[in-house]
């Protein structure tokens, strides 16, 4: 089971946000390379890195963060946030991120999905955000008439083979994540699947891991990390983690 630190950006600078939303974001640097750095040095086998801005405007803003993160570190860095159109992949790639997360146009252009997996296999990974048993785009703030369930099915049937699944209410609050949730689109899909969304505990990795049998991966952990109520380095030592040769 791997563990990732997450590393949003906006506006330059590493943040967290509540339940997606813009109005409870807490900023825990001003330096994300820095802290790219960091979690590098603590063993971190990834890093998840979501461009907020692009997330919330339909295409990556933070362009030169990102490519200073993906200079700085050797460890495979995935990377998400707006991201709609076949060059902005192909940039991505060329930068050096191991894999390419894509998100709302999964649900406004699923031709892409498609068109993106037959170009670049498993460097291509859809991220459903959940909201209610729903998917929300435009960076969670558009609800869409379609289950998250339904999606991953889809997006499955696209040649997807790995889902970043989160839910949002979880996300940011600690509270846990949504086990049931996250089990159910394992066994319904087959898919690879990294959870995200409230790990707040090394009880809630563990209880992920009892997961891995499914096809959960990994586990996205974010605030958690910034806030100290895990440690990077203990949780990587119960779980004996390495990166994998195989970035994609």
């Amino acid at each position: 089971m791997l563990i990732i630190p997450a590393i949003d950006l906006r506006a330059g600078k590493c943040v967290r946000l509540v339940e997606g939303r813009l109005d409870r974001e807490t900023v825990y640097s001003d330096d994300p390379v820095a802290m790219a750095r960091l979690w590098e040095a603590m063993g971190a086998p990834w890093l998840h890195v979501v461009d907020l801005d692009g997330a919330f405007t339909g295409s990556p803003k933070n362009w030169e963060i990102i490519r200073g993160i993906l200079g700085a570190v050797r460890i495979p860095v995935q990377v998400g946030g707006g991201i709609r159109e076949m060059a902005v992949i192909e940039k991505l790639l060329e930068m050096g991120a191991s894999r390419v997360i894509l998100g709302t146009v999964a649900i406004i252009n699923p031709g892409l999905v498609a068109e993106a997996c037959a170009r670049y296999g498993e460097c291509i990974v859809v991220g459903i955000d959940a909201k209610n048993g729903k998917v929300a785009i435009e960076g969670w703030g558009v609800t869409a008439e379609k289950k998250a369930l339904d999606l991953a099915l889809e997006m499955k049937d696209l040649g997807v083979k790995r889902l970043v699944f989160t839910d949002i209410w979880r996300d940011g609050t600690l509270k846990g994540p949504n086990l049931a949730a996250i089990e159910e689109v394992a066994r319904v899909t087959n898919l690879k699947i990294i959870a995200s969304g409230g790990v707040s505990s090394l009880h809630d990795l563990h209880q992920l891991k009892a997961l891995e049998p499914l096809g959960v991966e990994a586990i996205i952990v974010g605030k958690a990390l910034y806030t100290g109520a895990i440690n990077l380095q203990e949780a990587l030592t119960l779980f004996k983690e390495k990166a994998e040769e195989k970035v994609c």
